[in-house]
Parts: structure tokens; sequence; C-alpha cells
């Protein structure tokens, strides 16, 4: 592509991709090879060092991840991508190239459960710390603390099952005064909805598995760059991006300047952790993100026209939808998702945990399962399943009560979608 300025809809077929050398291949091509024949004895060294444009590998490095990778940048308004094997590798890598053993995240308090659960598990054992505020917390509240050995903020544009919108320049402001990036999981949202870069996050992760692919088919995730940090100016709380090697070799920032986080995370964290997405599941990636505005489009009008069919109906006691006249989070949902605020709803049934059990098990058309992002529409009653490590109190905390069902509404006709739904409830009662 050149440098003019094409929409987004244009720049989701055409933005980072390759025409197959060898055969004109319009589409992109899978790749489906371990590694690559060096030209020389000093072209393998050349490579090896990082020295050499050409790739050395496929664990961190393969033409249909790149393409991938370079669109997702593009969306996004970021400056490089990176494509792992899934969100969760997305989370873990993303901070593992910011912070070691004994550092310090923040994030916000409402996070996708499986998140959480990485969170107080896996990366706590692995060293790190993290402490949840209150999303609602005032800036100054917030950068009271931050620690000296804080490396970033996470939070999600769209926290998953309950849809609060975040206020993401307000978290901005404080990751700037504060000298540490922001870090923000836009998968509910996708670049279509909302660009958090364009609010000041410095660091972007999506479950590539959800919308982008967008048809329940692969596994993956990505970390995008918005090359706006200045991590030179805050060497000493990023020494493994502003100091030499061990091996007295330049660091990240000396040969990459804005691109060293993600020349880091690709060179270092990637390839020595692994997280390889195959690119077979790439490829169909690559076809998923060439309709997205379109789905886009039908999930949130579908989404929008569910959730207020499903207001007052007398088995609910609640409808969690950003979008909706009547809920808390409608003003930040018009100024930060303007097109659209999503396609999650949860739906609380007064009947508690027998009533979703009697709700799923009537549902006809809707798919009973975990996932989210599907074309089909799914539903899951989340406190037996993705919450289900919780204690009740600490479910009740997040908003997760024994009644809640959570829907990832898909493109299917609106009305049939309603008709099921609506079926299901009223056998509740």
């Amino acid at each position: 592509m050149t440098n003019e300025q094409y929409g987004f809809e244009t720049r989701q077929v055409h933005a980072g991709e390759i025409i197959d050398a060898e055969a004109s291949a319009r589409i992109t091509p899978i790749y489906q090879t371990a590694g690559y024949q060096f030209d020389s004895f000093e072209d393998g060294v050349e490579r090896f060092a990082g020295r050499s444009t050409r790739r050395a590998y496929s664990r961190n490095d393969n033409p249909t991840n790149v393409v991938a990778a370079r669109r997702l940048a593009d969306l996004e308004g970021g400056t490089d991508a990176v494509l792992v094997a899934s969100g969760q590798a997305a989370i873990a890598a993303a901070l593992f190239a910011l912070a070691s053993a004994g550092d310090h995240i923040l994030t916000t308090k409402k996070l996708y459960e499986g998140t959480r659960e990485m969170f107080r598990g896996a990366l706590v054992r692995q060293g790190l710390s993290f402490e949840a505020i209150d999303e609602s917390a005032t800036v100054d509240e917030w950068l009271a603390r931050v620690r000296p050995n804080t490396k970033a903020i996470y939070t999600e544009s769209i926290p998953n099952p309950l849809g609060e919108v975040v206020d993401l320049k307000k978290l901005a402001e404080v990751a700037d005064r504060a000298g540490i990036p922001l870090v923000v999981d836009n998968t509910v949202a996708t670049p279509y909805l909302q660009r958090p870069f364009e609010f000041g996050a410095h660091i972007v992760i999506h479950s590539t598995s959800k919308w982008l692919a967008g048809h329940g088919a692969v596994i993956g995730g990505a970390i995008v760059d918005g090359g706006r940090f200045d991590w030179a100016a805050h060497a000493d709380r990023f020494p493994q991006l502003t100091q030499p090697g061990s091996r007295g070799e330049q660091s990240f920032t000396d040969r990459y300047g804005s691109g060293a986080y993600g020349a880091y995370l690709r060179s270092v964290i990637v390839l020595e952790y692994g997280p390889t997405v195959p690119p077979t599941s790439t490829f169909l990636l690559l076809h998923g993100i060439e309709t997205l505005s379109l789905r886009m489009e039908r999930h949130v009008q579908n989404a929008q026209r569910i959730a207020e069919a499903l207001e007052g109906h007398p088995a609910l006691t609640a409808v969690h939808y950003p979008g909706l006249a009547g809920s808390p989070y409608r003003a930040l949902s018009d100024k930060y998702l303007p097109d659209g605020a999503g396609s999650i709803i949860s739906i609380d049934l007064a009947g508690g945990r027998e009533a979703a059990r009697t709700f799923v098990d009537s549902l006809e058309l809707v798919s009973h399962m975990t996932h989210i992002g599907d074309v089909r529409t799914l539903a899951i009653h989340t406190g037996s399943t993705i919450h289900a490590k919780l204690t009740e109190p600490e479910r009740l905390d997040l908003g997760i009560t024994p009644g809640l069902v959570r829907l990832s509404i898909g493109i299917e006709r609106a009305d049939d979608l309603i008709r099921d739904l609506t079926r299901a409830l009223d056998a509740t009662l």
C-alpha cells in the first residue's frame, strides 16, 4: 500500500499484505515452515545477530503471521505488533517484556476472570505482584498507589462480562504522570469500535480468537505497540530496554528507538518463551479481519436491539449493556464507543442459579458454551463456570450474582434471537 490514507474498511483487507514473490498469489499464503534456508555462513551469522532484515526461525517470525501483525498494528494506529498463541499468552508476554520478579502492576478491578486468575496465580508465582484499584478512583488516588517498582497499568476497554466502559483518558493521564505504560486489552471493542492509542494508551492487547477471527475456529493473541512511550526517559525503570546487553551489544532503545518495546518483545520474550501461533490459524484470522467492520456493525446492532428488548422482562432484575439509556456507563460509552457499545450483554435472572439453569437448558438457537466474539450467539452462566473458583462473597464483590448469564451476541437475525431468548426466559417464570 502507498502512504495514501485509506479508510478502515479498505485497510482491513489490504494493510500489511505481501504478494508472494514465487507465484504472485493474491491471498497471503500459509508459510508452513519451521525455518528458512541461509544463503551463506555469514548470512546465518547476521540473521542470528539480528542485524539482517531476513528471518531466522518461525518461532517468532513467520511471513503469514507478519502480515496479520502489520494489519492489526495499522488498524489500531500502532507502529508494531507481534502475534502469539492465545490472548492469555499475549497478556503474559506483554507484561514479561515490562516487568521482572519483584515488580508491581496496577490494574483496574473489573477484568475478565481468566486474566485475574493468571494474575493471582501463575504470574504471582513468577514473582510479579498485582494491585487492583476501582475504576472510579481519581487520578490522585491512582498516583498514590504507584511505587518505584510499578511497571504498568493494565485494564480492559470494555470489561468482560459486565461492560463497565473504562475511562481511558484518565488512566492515560495517570500513566503519563507516573512514567509507566498503559496496557489495554481491546478484545471486546476491537479496533473498529475503539482505538485506545487515540486516548493515550501505549500498548494494546487482543485475544484474536474473538471478534477479529470471528468464527470460533482458532485461538490466538496479539500485542500492539503504539510507539509513543519514551523508554529512554525512564531508563532506570526499564533497564532491559535501555541498558547495553550482557555481551556489550547496544541497548534496544539505541538500536530501535521508539520501536524498542516491540523489538524486545519479539526477539527476547517470544523467542525465549515460544508462544508461537501456527500460520494455519493466522490464515483464518486474516480472513476474519477482512470482514471485521461488516460483522461488528451487525454485532452491535443486534446487541442494542436485544438489550432493549430484554429490559423489563419479568424474569430479569437487570440487563447489563453500556449502550442502554439507563446504563451508568452510557456517558462513557457515548464518549469512547460512538459506533456501538460492543456485543456482550449480561442478564441477571431473578430466580438465581436455578433460573439460570432452566434458561440455558431452554435455549434452542443460542449456543450454550464458553467463548465470545463468534458469529453465533452464545450464552454461559459465569458463576458456575468462569467464576466458579471464587467464593460467593468474591463473586458478589465483582457483580457476579447467582443468576448472571453472559450473552455474546452474534450476527443472526435479531428477531430470531429475541424470540429464542424470550422463550427461555419465560420458561423460568
